[in-house]
């Protein structure tokens, strides 16, 4: 479809955005359905002044938000949808009649993505690696609605993973542990652990042989999921299936919450697998 004065545009703001997916998955999906629409990539440092740029842009139609922005554009917004504002962190905008809202689909497809890959979340013990906008996301997610027994919570930022351990406890009744991410922590919560959610960007490209995890900490009663998408198999995942874990690759968070937000801009069902085609050509 040629670009005119009519194309609609959205796009992924981050930092970095060289690796992103998202270019070629929407273009393709509203190539398939016909719509006059087109995706770009914005490497962004300055989260509000890009905001604002958008903002006085007629035919802009709605944005990926990603790291290091999900929390920080919250403020750059009209209005915040009411499972977003909860998890505090956003990670996509859509522009209506002016207005900007921001929604968050990270957390619903972190949970299908889980239940997708025949991972039984009620009365499991979860161990969350990150405290990020997607570690928010996903943590609350669970807190909510997994029937969780326990949800442990490792982070480097101190402070981020305080508040977040402290958001989830005033809000649901799940048990909520927090401590510091590092070897010894980890050597003491995964032994009892059911289910492992890496929510960092180690291990993403081009930094592909980085890993949270040492191999000898995993073992076969774990599920691990790495929300890292970019490599197709992070070190982490390669180290858990070696050990007999579980695995579930970050591609199938990604195209779980990309299916939403195709679905949030245009108001039509998303072209799923022409999505996923697109995903799993790029890593053959």
């Amino acid at each position: 479809m040629d670009i005119d004065a009519r194309t609609q545009f959205c796009g992924v703001i981050g930092n970095p955005v060289g690796h992103s997916l998202s270019p070629a998955i929407h273009n393709a999906a509203f190539r398939k359905v016909g719509l006059n629409f087109v995706y770009l990539a914005w490497q962004v440092e300055s989260i509000g002044e890009a905001i604002k740029g958008l903002r006085a842009l007629g035919n802009f139609r709605g944005a990926s938000v990603t790291i290091p922005h999900k929390v920080a554009a919250i403020p750059f917004l009209d209005r915040v949808e009411q499972t977003a504002q909860r998890i505090g962190a956003i990670n996509t905008i859509v522009a209506e009649k002016g207005e900007l809202t921001g929604y968050n689909t990270d957390a619903t497809g972190a949970l299908r993505a889980l239940k997708m890959g025949g991972v039984a979340l009620t009365g499991k013990r979860i161990v969350v690696l990150g405290s990020g906008g997607a570690a928010r996301a996903i943590a609350f997610a669970l807190a909510a609605e997994s029937g969780a027994e326990k949800l442990t919570l490792l982070g480097i930022e101190d402070a981020e993973r305080t508040r977040l351990a402290q958001d989830i406890r005033s809000t649901t009744a799940v048990t909520v542990e927090d401590s510091y991410l590092d070897e010894s922590t980890l050597r003491r919560v995964l032994p009892a652990a059911d289910i492992l959610i890496h929510c960092t960007p180690v291990g993403m490209s081009p930094k592909v042989e980085a890993t949270c995890v040492p191999a000898s900490l995993l073992h076969t009663d774990l599920a691990v999921m790495d929300i890292v998408y970019n490599p197709h198999e992070t070190r982490l995942l390669r180290d858990a299936g070696l050990a007999g874990c579980k695995t579930i690759p970050g591609l199938e968070m990604f195209l779980n919450q990309a299916i939403a937000q195709f679905e949030l801009w245009t108001d039509q069902s998303a072209p799923v697998e022409v999505m996923r085609t697109v995903l799993e050509s790029h890593f053959r």
